[in-house]
């Protein structure tokens, strides 16, 4: 058995995504599925019900009209939509919990990977004219490697982070103290989470330096969604932030104008998402 896939294992001896993530997952994957076996499922988590009924409320999302039943909010959203919630409520308290450590901060990997599945939803939309949903799960689920890490292998994870300094690679130090990274853990949990085959490839390849991705690919758009997020102050990891491959630096010099606009709204876009990302 794989380091990466060990770790996994523990991992899931600590927490496991609720029930009725995993279903909705699972409805998300069968192209028979309709929105009442969607809302059926939701249904069955009451204090998920009134979360979600809430933040689909949220200036984030912009309705025109109040949604008061999860039958209304798959109609406003989609099954897509509902499901990513979903699977933000539940990350978002595994992401949370206590710690006590100086050169790692759970919350700011959570205001990481906030800011990186916003922006990464901006651009789909933006630059490339594509629904942002997928995009948006990317940047939630790209480094939840890391907590994984953090959980099972503390010492050693501290290890590294505390080794690491800017302009290091990060999953090379993992790899070295740890004998895995988080980008494989990722792409096996989202594996077994029944996560499409396109999010699998890009929360594992969203630290590779070497390659020809698309720029519109999920790859593509979670570096470069990384990549400006990092520019921000927006880092997993203080002051280390990541390399953006020479083919997508050239694709955003060209598309330059576009990409000023979209920074600038940045911060409103994250002010918006409050009630989903904060508390």
């Amino acid at each position: 058995m794989s380091t990466a896939k060990i770790f996994i294992r523990r991992f899931k001896d600590i927490h496991t995504l609720p029930y009725v993530v995993t279903s909705l997952s699972r409805l998300i994957a069968d192209e028979n599925s309709t929105m009442k076996d969607f809302a059926d499922v939701i249904k069955m988590d009451p204090v998920l019900v009134v979360r979600l009924l809430r933040l689909v409320n949220s200036p984030f999302y912009g309705l025109t009209k109040q949604v008061d039943s999860i039958g209304r909010a798959v109609a406003y959203l989609g099954m897509k939509n509902l499901h990513n919630l979903a699977i933000t409520d539940a990350l978002k308290s595994i992401f949370k919990e206590r710690e006590h450590s100086r050169v790692f901060s759970r919350k700011r990997l959570w205001l990481h990977c906030a800011a990186v599945s916003i922006c990464a939803k901006m651009i789909a939309e933006r630059i490339f004219g594509t629904n942002g949903d997928d995009a948006y799960l990317c940047g939630i689920l790209h480094d939840f490697g890391i907590i994984v890490e953090s959980q099972v292998a503390p010492e050693k994870f501290l290890a590294a982070c505390a080794a690491c300094e800017a302009g290091m690679s990060f999953t090379a130090l993992e790899r070295e103290y740890l004998g895995t990274d988080h980008c494989e853990i990722g792409y096996l949990m989202t594996i077994d989470w029944n996560m499409p085959e396109t999010i699998q490839e890009a929360v594992r390849d969203h630290h590779l330096e070497i390659g020809d991705c698309e720029p519109e690919s999920l790859t593509g758009i979670v570096q470069i969604a990384e990549y400006i997020t990092g520019q921000l102050g927006y880092t997993a990891l203080a002051d280390v932030t990541s390399r953006l491959p020479d083919h997508l630096v050239a694709h955003m010099q060209e598309n330059m104008a576009e990409y000023k606009v979209l920074i600038e709204d940045l911060p409103e876009e994250m002010s918006n998402a409050q009630d989903l990302y904060g508390g």
